[in-house]
């Protein structure tokens, strides 16, 4: 069975999430946003399905790469098509980048789920039915009621615990907020946290991504003291010798690297430099399923645990596919925005979490996610 043939639909829906002139997401006011939903059909109309950002899989990207990558391969031959990709990569003058290889990569494993009947966690290894999450937080803000100072992250972080989650990452203040990048507003809030969760909640940090050695010290030393469960991205990720050095100074552990490029190749680096003590990876910014697992195997060659980043059905799949990870990204989170909210073109959302804080696997075919294929022909903005 080979793929017959690759396309892409641009699809409007209402969107709660803002994001401000850095990136970052916020709570906002709803509005028009699109989403792009690749698929990939096999000979006999079976489909894998994956969704992006259309500026990651535009017509070129489709055209040129994803197309003579994958049409008329074996529809399982995923391996093969990772490696083809990759070797374009290096020529491309950065137009394929990570993420878009991702999203063919999860495509062709939905599309391999689909076809055999069988969710890509299991495909993948099978490893376990369900995970504890934890809260990932958006950014700090100005919003009252918001993430605008630390009692308002301490209020927030009670609602999660009463919620049911076990474990919660703060993402703290970030330019353009008028006073950030604040260290000690950073370990305000971290302080303020613990306080109201108490000593069983696990906290991580994930702050300023550019301070600098000083600054990450500081910062360091006073969630050694919390007890955090983390820290992680503080500093450049292209200086791998300063994480090196942090992880010397403090006790509580260091987690990276998170967006470096270069897939599992530079992470191996990392392993070996001993540049962390927990390893990162995630599906959508270390180029796809396929890579994302490679990770996660080589963590546990040298007794690591490696914590995948970011939340959806793709990162899902590989949590239920490993030992050596402990949680489940779930968020991000605000005061101000309900999560368990599907978007339109979802009939439902593929992370659902129980009261005792567990994130079960879905047992749909493929990755799990339940497409709304009605409301997306309805609302087709263009087509390639």
């Amino acid at each position: 069975m080979k793929i017959e043939s690759i396309s892409v639909d641009v699809i409007r829906y209402e969107s709660k999430l803002a994001r401000d002139s850095a990136g970052h997401a916020h709570a906002g006011k709803p509005s028009e946003a699109q989403i792009a939903m690749l698929s990939i059909t096999a000979e006999n109309g079976v489909q894998g399905h994956a969704f992006a950002p259309q500026e990651l899989i535009r017509p070129y990207i489709v055209e040129q790469y994803f197309k003579k990558a994958a049409l008329g391969k074996p529809v399982h031959a995923r391996e093969l098509i990772w490696q083809d990709l990759w070797l374009r990569q290096r020529g491309s003058g950065a137009q394929l980048t990570d993420r878009a290889m991702a999203i063919l990569d999860q495509a062709l494993w939905d599309l391999a789920g689909r076809q055999l009947d069988v969710p890509v966690y299991q495909l993948l290894g099978g490893a376990r039915s369900k995970v504890k999450a934890y809260a990932s937080t958006m950014c700090g803000d100005e919003t009252p009621g918001g993430l605008s100072t630390p009692d308002e992250y301490a209020q927030f972080a009670e609602q999660l615990v009463a919620r049911g989650y076990k474990g919660i990452k703060l993402h703290t203040w970030m330019p353009p907020v008028s006073f950030a990048p604040s260290v000690e507003m950073d370990i305000r809030a971290c302080e303020a946290v613990r306080e109201a969760v108490g000593a069983d909640i696990a906290l991580m940090l994930d702050g300023y991504h550019w301070y600098n050695r000083t600054d990450a010290l500081k910062i360091g030393r006073a969630l050694s003291r919390l007890d955090f469960a983390w820290f992680e991205e503080p500093m450049p990720e292209d200086s791998m010798e300063s994480y090196r050095w942090l992880t010397q100074q403090v006790d509580v552990p260091v987690i990276g690297p998170e967006t470096i490029a270069g897939k599992h190749y530079s992470r191996a680096s990392w392993v070996q430099h001993n540049a962390c003590d927990i390893l990162r990876a995630g599906v959508a910014n270390g180029g796809g399923i396929t890579p994302c697992l490679k990770v996660a195997h080589l963590a546990e060659a040298f007794g690591m645990d490696c914590e995948i980043h970011g939340n959806g059905a793709a990162n899902l799949a590989v949590v239920g596919a490993i030992t050596n990870c402990q949680w489940y990204e779930r968020g991000l989170l605000h005061p101000h925005m309900e999560y368990d909210e599907a978007p339109a073109y979802l009939n439902d959302i593929a992370d659902e979490m129980d009261a005792d804080g567990y994130v079960h696997m879905p047992e749909r075919p493929g990755l799990g996610e339940s497409i709304n294929f009605e409301y997306i022909k309805n609302n087709t903005l263009e087509s390639y």
